[in-house]
């Protein structure tokens, strides 16, 4: 009886604790949010994922959606429109080893007259999509959910990586709609996008014919620490020659743009090695990419940090790094 109380006391006292955080973040603006179509450049999450799963329903986080917007953290988010809004887009990001979900809620438009809301399985920057059609596992008409075709038949869309986003366009004003976000546990992160740029990462896929990018998007430095293919033992770091008709590599790519099919190579790996292994990239995003045939068990560890002002200006003197700033 002894302990039932004190558990109930521990988790009452949690629970006024999460929502004096709630509160304290909101004062503070912790939350971020897209000006011009930019990414902004510091993004962190307010809670820890175990701190998520204890906040009951009667807490979850709200606050409004912008017409551009970044949203790094769970709740529920509603747009009302006062006046007309003809390209809006909001961008959902979670750990790397987290899913997001996007459930529409008392949502208010006028699909007859041109309005709309889509989720993407994904983010689309620029013309560019992440992941690449090469590297996601649905086909691209497969990854867009429209609220005026589905309905009420489909109110809940789950991402395949740690980010998604959110389409609409609103004409009347007084039209609004919500969406809850909740992040769902990955056990086999693929395709990802780190919100950080510092950090560590250890990328696994389990005998699964597919491809998978970890996508940095700042200048780094990327030590890779461990590479393992089910096939291989011999030590080289890099192939000279290539590594494509191995089946099983990693290559590091970098460009400024979001679409990894679109990226200049950098290195191959397709040997195993146990490291360190270091390269400096001075693009925009910088790319980890697996790809796997699904025959092995194959996995990479890096970390990366970003690279100081003195570091990519020297890169910037270097010929073969030119390909970065050309834009």
């Amino acid at each position: 009886m002894l302990n039932t109380g004190w558990r109930v006391m521990e988790r009452t006292f949690r629970e006024q604790l999460f929502f004096l955080v709630l509160c304290l973040s909101v004062l503070k603006g912790d939350s971020r949010y897209i000006e011009d179509n930019e990414i902004t450049k510091e993004l962190y999450s307010f809670f820890n994922s175990e701190l998520r799963r204890e906040i009951p329903d009667e807490l979850i986080y709200h606050r409004p959606l912008r017409c551009l917007d970044m949203v790094a953290v769970e709740g529920q988010f509603t747009f009302t429109a006062e006046r007309p809004h003809l390209s809006c887009a909001a961008f959902f990001l979670a750990e790397p080893t987290e899913l997001i979900s996007v459930q529409y809620d008392n949502v208010d438009i006028d699909c007859r007259g041109g309005d709309f809301i889509k989720v993407f399985d994904g983010w689309v920057m620029k013309g560019e999509k992440f992941p690449s059609s090469q590297d996601h596992p649905l086909p691209l008409y497969e990854r867009y959910v429209d609220y005026c075709d589905s309905g009420t038949q489909r109110t809940t869309v789950r991402s395949s990586q740690n980010v998604a986003m959110v389409f609409f366009r609103i004409h009347n004003i007084g039209s609004s709609f919500t969406v809850t976000v909740r992040k769902l546990i990955n056990p086999f992160p693929c395709n990802i996008i780190s919100q950080t740029p510092e950090g560590s990462f250890t990328m696994v896929i389990p005998q699964q014919h597919r491809n998978c990018s970890f996508s940095i998007i700042y200048p780094v430095e990327i030590q890779i620490s461990e590479f393992s293919l089910g096939y291989r033992s011999d030590f080289s770091k890099r192939s000279m020659t290539g590594c494509v008709e191995a089946g099983d590599f990693v290559e590091l790519l970098g460009g400024n743009g979001m679409d990894t099919s679109k990226m200049f190579p950098i290195a191959d790996l397709c040997y195993s090695f146990t490291g360190p292994t270091h390269m400096k990239i001075g693009c925009d995003n910088t790319v980890v990419r697996m790809v796997s045939s699904g025959k092995f068990v194959n996995q990479v560890s890096f970390s990366y940090r970003l690279l100081n002002h003195q570091e990519l200006q020297r890169i910037r003197l270097n010929n073969v790094e030119d390909f970065c700033f050309n834009d």
